[in-house]
């Protein structure tokens, strides 16, 4: 048996879904208006640090139209406080309550909800609730967190210092002090955060008649909220939904539980009564989690042809005010020191990471995790080494990179790359880019006095990850496995359900893709419904660049057990062999007989008609339910190459030319790669010269409207010149790789290159980011500011 309809996997297809959502036909959180809705505010500490010494909630209750007013004490009783456990050793476990309890530990959190008609009476509310705080001394910088004398965040784990981590293969020591070159470098990457185009929100709806609580959520994991809310509310797993119907963007941001979630959910079991809240932009930059406030200390030795001969670094991590559940702190700070080698062979290796508590909101994932770090670093101190040895830096990397017949190839922090095209990915980039012209236009522009500088940032990321590793270092939940259940009605159309949840990168279509080339059907017989917890088979959500892997392995195994049952009851009713059949847009035949065939529909009215119909022995219905657990996961990798020129006023950097040579294994949907990489790119971007979360010394918000902290505009990058490599994953079914976290892991690190570059002339490295004016004014040698010397 055999598909003859024309291969979609591959297709520059169109998203199915971008008609429901350019018309305005999408089902977000707040476009549900049950009846009975109440609306939730939550007051939010102005404080950094403090004792909650009282709070009195009277006046607020008297409100008219007021509901309820919810303490911390209130909520306590209803759920617990979330704690995000992890096996690593050396990690301290912290309690996030969903409401604080005695004590607030950073200016945003949730102190008291105000649940009442409308949000504008609920606000009201909080204006009269009244709350008198002891202040403490605010635990702002991560290096001060360390020191004799800071105030502990959490007292019961003795330590500002939450977590730490080490990988080391082989004795680097005496590789650096062997070496004949080695660059060494103190990197600083800020503090950023996702701003998505839907805030966050969510609304819980208690049935009594039913007893089913159901959380409508803006949530990229439906499937592990319900799984801890069960625990936290003491209830069966079947008597909780979570739907995540469209999302509009998350990031990372949104594969969270956040206490806002806990507390709605618990305010409608307690009411009886929906219960909505939204938030607005300036709670979203409060207490959305965030990411990459990172210093690294890093060293990287060569032998003098260049070979990388051994890395060292020490991490250290500002993880905020408490452990995310379930990621935990360990998050970011643990996956840059098991990505920092990069795409390289490095023989002799050791790093360390950790975790410091700090009075800000919680450290989580952002797209790329840790990635953007680890690959501004290492490609960083490969161009450092580069000039040092008076080398092309492409060069450098195609010397170092590790080579095809390395392949399985085990990293020095453990992690295994099945197969990647390091090396064509480079070369491909170099080529589109016109290299050798490039630099030649740039010989030129110097000769007139421009800032011109060109940049290159090669990376890998593990992606689809399955149940040999988890997601997050140390963390207990299982994160390994996706299922999809392929259902054919009568009329001989298909339903898809998947556990996943899309937040914009076009799952409705590429799944539908996998699943008709699979069933050799037309892409418009088959639907793809996906974020509902009751609908759907067993899985958890949409992160770590996982859907494409582990749902569409899903898909594929689900769809060839309806389509080997399909093709069973075919041949039944056509009395051939099913070896002999074929299908083409939806019709089984004989192969070399096409008019001696069924359609699917007669095929699925049989399989619904009883046992009359079909082969002796076979079960009714016709669909299927299958998990998928690649195990191990699989590599995606990249090339980026940019184009800067620094304005000798302004000290501007405007982009002039971005390439991206990516591979992402065998492609479903081209059009989708590319309009991913286009906003990770954008994104990393954002990173590399705009955005930045500012908190002065007392642990308040600097950055907390989109006035100061600053997005990326369409202006910023030119059009992009997306290429692809397909090297087809050889653990992965279908050969697919994850990529929709590429763009931003690889950005960062090109332009800071590529303006390190434009300014090597003048002696001045990029080790800071983002590259604001002021910082590389700063930089310049005759700035006369206080960070006077060659870096910014």
């Amino acid at each position: 048996m055999e598909a003859l309809t024309p291969k979609l996997v591959g297709a520059r297809v169109k998203r199915l879904e971008d008609r429901r959502l350019l018309t305005g036909q999408g089902s977000y959180v707040d476009d549900f208006r049950p009846p009975g809705l109440l609306h939730a505010a939550f007051l939010r500490s102005p404080h950094a640090h403090a004792r909650i010494v009282r709070l009195d909630p009277a006046a607020a209750r008297a409100l008219p139209g007021v509901a309820a007013v919810a303490t911390g004490a209130e909520i306590a009783r209803l759920t617990r406080p979330v704690r995000a456990l992890s096996k690593m050793k050396e990690y301290r476990v912290t309690s996030f309550p969903p409401l604080a309890l005695g004590k607030v530990r950073f200016a945003g959190e949730a102190v008291a909800a105000v649940v009442a008609a409308s949000r504008y009476v609920a606000e009201d509310g909080l204006d009269r609730i009244l709350v008198d705080y002891e202040p403490l001394p605010a635990v702002s910088h991560m290096e001060a967190a360390m020191g004799a004398g800071a105030a502990l965040l959490h007292e019961e784990t003795g330590s500002n210092l939450l977590l730490a981590r080490e990988f080391a293969t082989g004795d680097v020591d005496s590789a650096i002090a062997g070496a004949a070159v080695v660059v060494r470098e103190r990197f600083r990457f800020r503090r950023h955060t996702a701003v998505c185009l839907e805030n966050r929100g969510c609304l819980a709806e208690y049935h009594e008649g039913t007893g089913l609580l159901t959380l409508r959520s803006a949530t990229q994991c439906p499937g592990l909220v319900r799984d801890i809310l069960a625990d936290l509310l003491d209830l069966p797993e079947h008597r909780i939904r979570v739907i995540a119907a469209d999302v509009g963007g998350g990031f990372g941001a949104k594969s969270s539980l956040y206490p806002e979630e806990i507390t709605v959910a618990a305010l409608a079991l307690w009411l009886r009564r929906p219960v909505k809240w939204i938030s607005d932009r300036r709670e979203d930059l409060l207490a959305t989690s965030q990411a990459w406030d990172e210093i690294v200390e890093a060293e990287l030795a060569l032998g003098a042809d260049g070979t990388i001969v051994g890395l060292r670094a020490e991490v250290t991590a500002d993880v905020g005010a408490y452990s995310i559940y379930p990621w935990t702190a360990a998050i970011e700070p643990v996956q840059t020191i098991s990505f920092l080698p990069g795409p390289y062979r490095v023989p002799h290796y050791r790093a360390h990471a950790r975790g410091v508590t700090t009075c800000k909101a919680p450290m989580g994932p952002y797209r790329g995790v840790g990635r953007p770090v680890a690959a501004f670093v290492m490609e960083g101190l490969m161009d450092r080494a580069a000039r040092l040895l008076g080398l092309d830096p492409t060069e450098l990397r195609l010397r170092n990179f590790i080579r095809p017949e390395d392949f399985p190839y085990k990293s020095p922090s453990g992690i295994v790359w099945d197969r990647a095209g390091f090396t064509e990915t480079m070369l491909r980039a170099r080529e589109t880019l016109g290299y050798e012209a490039a630099r030649a236009e740039q010989a030129q522009a110097r000769a007139e006095g421009r800032w011109i500088g060109v940049g290159f940032a090669s990376y890998v990321e593990l992606t689809g990850i399955g149940s040999a590793i988890p997601v997050s270092p140390g963390m207990p939940v299982a994160t390994g496995t996706e299922a999809a259940t392929v259902r054919v009605d009568p009329s001989g159309t298909v339903t898809a359900i998947f556990g996943i949840a899309s937040h914009g990168q076009g799952l409705e279509t590429s799944l539908a893709q996998v699943v008709a080339e699979e069933m050799g059907l037309p892409l418009e017989h088959v639907r793809v419904v996906h974020g509902d917890t009751a609908l759907s088979p067993y899985g958890t959500g949409t992160y770590a660049s996982r859907s494409a892997v582990l749902a569409g392995g899903a898909g594929i195994l689900a769809g060839r057990a309806v389509r080997e049952k399909a093709f069973t009851i075919a041949a039944h009713l056509l009395e051939a062999d099913p070896a002999d059949l074929v299908v083409n847009g939806g019709r089984v035949a004989v192969r070399g007989t096409p008019d001696r065939g069924v359609t699917f529909r007669e095929i699925a009215n049989a399989a619904y008609s009883g046992a009359r119909r079909l082969p002796r022995g076979m079960e009714p219905g016709l669909e299927a339910t299958r998990f998928y657990d690649p195990y191990f996961g699989t590599a995606s990798s990249a090339t980026h190459a940019a184009i800067v020129e620094v304005d000798r006023e302004t000290y501007e950097v405007t982009i002039r030319r971005y390439v991206v040579v990516e591979d992402c294994g065998r492609i479903i949907n081209p059009l989708i790669v590319e309009g991913q990489v286009h906003g990770g790119v954008v994104q990393g971007a954002g990173a590399a010269l705009l955005e930045e979360v500012v908190y002065d010394g007392a642990g308040q918000l600097l950055t907390g409207t989109l006035m100061d902290y600053l997005v990326p505009a369409a202006t910023l990058v030119p059009t992009m010149e997306v290429h692809h490599v397909e090297t087809p994953s050889p653990t992965a079914l279908g050969g697919f790789r994850g990529m929709g976290e590429g763009g931003t892991i690889g950005a960062p690190a090109a332009i800071a290159n590529a303006v390190a570059d434009a300014l090597s002339p003048l002696g001045i490295e990029v080790s800071e980011l983002p590259i604001t004016p002021e910082r590389l004014f700063r930089a310049m040698p005759d700035s006369g500011g206080a960070d006077r010397g060659s870096r910014a």
